[in-house]
This record gives structure tokens, sequence and C-alpha cells, in this order.
């Protein structure tokens, strides 16, 4: 029997359908601004307060409040599925508390630091790592729009359900761009129409522009988008005008935004590399970042485009733009171009960062970022957190069927590394 078999306990393997995906949990606190910089990471931490009530605020855009509730943190071994990755032995790890909510921000673990013990040693290494991670799945707009083919518009709409139905807090469900420039999301209004009263997640959509904002919020979108380039040349590429002119053009759309209290969430791309320069100087993220702060983004996503990214040059770029965003309103997006988003938002966790975009089934990449592979699979990124007892409140069941089901749409394998896995131990067992 492989290491795979014996770790998931393929003897015991019950029916995909019959498999019960259990949650994992844990409690929370909210972090002091003292403990948001890289260099508290590593040191003993501290415990969480008596308070089992958490909040946070989008400053303009009202959040909605919620409860953490404290539980032990040992879990009893199972045969279900959401807890083999966490059970005795060697990978063991121990289950949390319960945090109920679909804004996940600023959680921050509470970890023992007592040396002498096994969970002590473990703690100096992950002191830092948020409680609960709000996942943001951007697979229906950043996935699709990269696919050769154009995917119904029927599919768009069963995916974003079967998405919500997973427990993912925010699914960006498309983009309000030239249809001339990326013909996949041409439906955007008929998608936007048909998912504008779905509940349980919110639904942001891309706009590049004052006209796309305002066919996106007439096509009944609450939440938008707007994203940039740290990189000259590619701003000029991707969205045809310098970086200077694109500030002006959002300043209109967070103007506009503001009026009619929709909340702005801002994308910055080639984070760390661009396609035509190279390397990005962290300073030009950390300026950018300032300016889309400045004007009103409740929420920065740092994107590396081109998936060039490691924690060696992850670790600086927060550092400048942490400089002058706090950490509760920064975001992650890796590509795994060259296999190191998974590090690299590990990395980004131990800085302080509890906001992770992901695309199912590893989906996505860009027009206009030769070599740009997909983002990192939602699964993946899911998987990591359940082994670190991080709350995501993703049932990942649904999901890996989420999964499956636009990977079989779409003619090919899921690019998450975790379904072809589990796949694999599910089809080992059925033949046992």
């Amino acid at each position: 029997m492989s290491s795979l078999e014996q770790f998931v306990c393929l003897d015991k393997l019950p029916n995909m359908s019959t498999i019960d995906f259990q949650r994992f949990s844990s409690g929370a606190c909210r972090p002091r601004a003292d403990d948001m910089g890289w260099g508290n990471c590593f040191i003993e931490g501290r415990n969480c307060s008596t308070s089992n009530s958490c909040s946070e605020d989008y400053d303009d855009y009202a959040g909605e409040p919620f409860t953490c509730k404290r539980q032990t943190r040992d879990m009893p071994s199972s045969d279900s599925f959401g807890r083999w990755n966490l059970g005795k032995g060697k990978y063991g790890m121990k289950q949390g508390s319960s945090c109920d909510s679909r804004y996940l921000h600023n959680q921050h673990t509470a970890v023992p630091s007592d040396g002498n013990s096994r969970e002590g040693n473990r703690s100096k290494f992950l002191f830092g790592i948020p409680k609960c991670v709000k996942i943001v799945e951007v697979g229906p707009r950043d996935g699709l729009q990269n696919e050769k083919g154009i995917v119904p518009t029927s599919i768009k709409i069963d995916l974003i359900q079967r998405l919500v139905s997973a427990g993912l807090p925010v699914v960006e469900v498309t983009s309000f761009v030239s249809p001339k420039r990326v013909p996949q999301l041409s439906d955007a209004k008929d998608v936007m129409e048909a998912v504008r009263h779905m509940q349980g997640a919110r639904l942001p959509v891309l706009t590049p522009n004052l006209k796309g904002f305002e066919a996106a919020i007439a096509a009944g979108a609450k939440e938008v988008a707007i994203f940039a380039s740290a990189s000259e040349s590619f701003s000029k590429s991707n969205i045809n005008c310098s970086i200077e002119e694109s500030l002006t053009r959002y300043s209109a759309v967070a103007a506009a935004a503001k009026k009619l209290s929709i909340p702005v969430r801002g994308y910055i791309s080639c984070v760390v590399g661009c396609p035509e320069e190279g390397p990005i100087d962290p300073s030009k993220v950390a300026y950018m970042a300032k300016e889309l702060h400045d004007m009103g983004c409740f929420e920065i996503s740092l994107g590396d485009t081109i998936g060039v990214g490691t924690p060696g040059t992850v670790i600086p770029m927060l550092e400048a733009v942490m400089a002058v965003v706090p950490a509760d309103k920064l975001a992650v997006h890796f590509h795994d171009t060259y296999g190191q988003a998974l590090a690299n938002i590990l990395v980004s966790l131990q800085m302080g960062i509890s906001i992770v975009d992901s695309s199912i089934a590893g989906l996505g990449g860009c027009p206009y970022a030769k070599g740009a592979s997909g983002n990192v699979a939602t699964e993946d990124v899911v998987f990591m957190l359940n082994g670190l007892g991080v709350k995501t409140n993703v049932d990942i069941g649904k999901l890996l069927s989420a999964g499956e089901f636009i990977s079989k749409h779409l003619g090919r394998p899921s690019g998450s590394k975790t379904a072809v896995a589990l796949g694999r131990a599910i089809s080992d067992a059925s033949r046992i």
C-alpha cells in the first residue's frame, strides 16, 4: 500500500456520494496593531481575549458582525473524508471551534507556547496564521476568461450556484468588459441577472471603467472590482492606458460607487514580476495599493499574475504594502505557474494576511500575460487550510464536486492536485 493509501485509510474509504465532508472550525480574536508586522510572526504567541465576539467594518460599507464559539481542540478519529488529513499519527492535527460568518477577515490564531510540548514546538512556526480565512473564488471570472472556447451561460450559472452552495463567502461571477477584448465573458449581463438574487455569498463583478460600472449596476451587481497594475507595460497591454490614467479612470468609478453605497474591491496585477519588465520593485506595488486604498477600495488584492513569486520575493512586497495599507484590507492572489502558490500563501498568512483568492480546479490565466497559467486551485487552498486547522466555512466535498463539474465540461482533468489525488484514491478504493 502506498503512503497516500495509508494516509487516507483506503480500506475504510466510503463511496463518494456518502462521504461526510466535515467543515473545520476554529476560534478567533481581533489582532492588535502591533501584531500585524512580519517581526511578530515567529515570536511567542499571545492568547485570545475571553470575548467570543468578533466584528469588522469596511469603513463606509457596513459589514456583518459575527460570533466565534470556542470549543475544545481535540478531535476524535473518524473515517469521514474531511477528517483524514487531520487524523492521528504523524499527520495529526487538532480541530478548533466554530466561526459563523461570510466575512472572515482579521481572525488571528492564539497558539500555545509551551516549548516543551509538541504543540508548543509547532506554535513558533504557525503563530500569526489566522484562525479564519476568507476565500474569494475567482473561477467564474478569472478562470473562464482564459478559456479558448466559449462556456455556455447556463454552465456558468450552474457553476456559480455550486460554488455558493459549497460555502464560499465571495464568488466573483463575471466581468463587464468589452466583448471584443474578452469574448468569453460577453454574456456578463445575462449571468449577473440570473444570479443577482442568489443568497449566501457576495457576488462581485469586474468593471474596467465607468461604462462597465453602469452596465454592471443595471444588471443587478451589488459589488464591483477595479483592476490596476504595478507594471507600466502591463497596464498598457492589459487595459490600454498608463498607470496614472488608470487611477484617474478608477477614481471616477469609485466616486460613482460611493454615491450608490456599492463596495469596491481593488486588484493590482504584476506585484512580483511582469512578462515585459521583469521583477517589479515593491515600492511600486505599495504606491498602487495606497492609491486604491485612498480612493475608497475596502479591500485590495495583490496578484502575482505570471506566478513567478516565491516566499523570498513575496515577503518584501508584502512588507512594503503593509507599511501603507492595513493587513486586514489586503488579499493575495497567486498563480501557480512555477508551483509556488501554496508556499506564497502560507508565508502571507504568517505575515497577517487573512484573505486569499483562488480558482476552482485551478482555472485561469490572463489573456494579456504570456506564460500566465492557472490560479492556485481552491481545492488545494482549502485542503492546506484544513490541515492547518484554519476555518474557511467551505464544504470540501461540494467544492470537489463543483471542480469535477466544470472540468468535465471543459473536457480536461482538474488543475487541482488535491482533486486529482483524492479522485485517484476513491477510484482505487472502489476496486478493493
